[in-house]
């Protein structure tokens, strides 16, 4: 019986990769606006109620792979290292998304990569869905830390603004992308804009948000 479930379940995410990617292609070719939920199903020759039971909006087909990062905050934070303090965690590892080019930081100029971007920030209604997305960040990353007995309105608003300056500066970071410059060349002021941000938090949270105990 696992093992049926388990092969159902892969099915399942074959089909979701494959309308995900199928409706990317037709929307960078297009543009989104161009092309409909129809226009995706009969690609993906699947039918219109296929597709919303994997996706609920034509939005989601484009920022599913968002989805994949919503938790990502609160998983760093609550595996961050004994000592470190939430603040620590995150700055750490938007750092090293910033040496590894990982497009999560804005820093990557891989032409696929830049393609998708723009198509996302040029698009009001993709925009304006990101911001569900964004909210259920903020939303888990404030449940890790309320379970480390911070008060919820304080749990609230540090996660409100971890999980905003890391957009801010990956929004920056893409300005960057755009105008021009290579990941290598814009590295050194992106990883100055972090410390920079980071640090403008640094004094107010590292005191409200506990260190991780040992």
């Amino acid at each position: 019986m696992e093992n049926v479930t388990g092969l159902r379940e892969n099915k399942k995410l074959r089909t979701r990769r494959q309308l995900a990617a199928t409706a990317l292609e037709l929307f960078l070719e297009r543009g989104f606006d161009a092309v409909s939920v129809a226009d995706v199903a009969a690609a993906a020759e699947v039918s219109k109620p296929t597709l919303f039971r994997y996706f609920p909006s034509k939005e989601d087909l484009v920022l599913d792979r968002f989805a994949d990062h919503q938790d990502e905050v609160a998983r760093i934070v609550r595996q961050r290292a004994a000592g470190q303090t939430p603040l620590g965690a995150v700055r750490a590892h938007f750092l090293a998304a910033l040496a590894e080019r990982d497009p999560i930081a804005g820093l990557c100029d891989h032409p696929n990569v830049i393609a998708f971007v723009r198509l996302v920030y040029s698009t009001a209604s993709l925009e304006t869905r990101l911001a569900h997305y964004t909210a259920r960040e903020v939303e888990l990353l404030a449940a890790v830390l309320e379970e480390e007995s911070v008060e919820p309105l304080a749990a609230r608003l540090a996660a409100m603004h971890l999980v905003a300056v890391r957009h801010e500066l990956g929004r920056e970071n893409w300005r960057r992308i755009e105008a021009g410059l290579t990941a290598d060349e814009a590295h050194p002021a992106a990883v100055a804009d972090a410390d920079r941000a980071f640090g403008m938090l640094a004094e107010g949270l590292d005191h409200a948000l506990p260190a991780r105990k040992a």
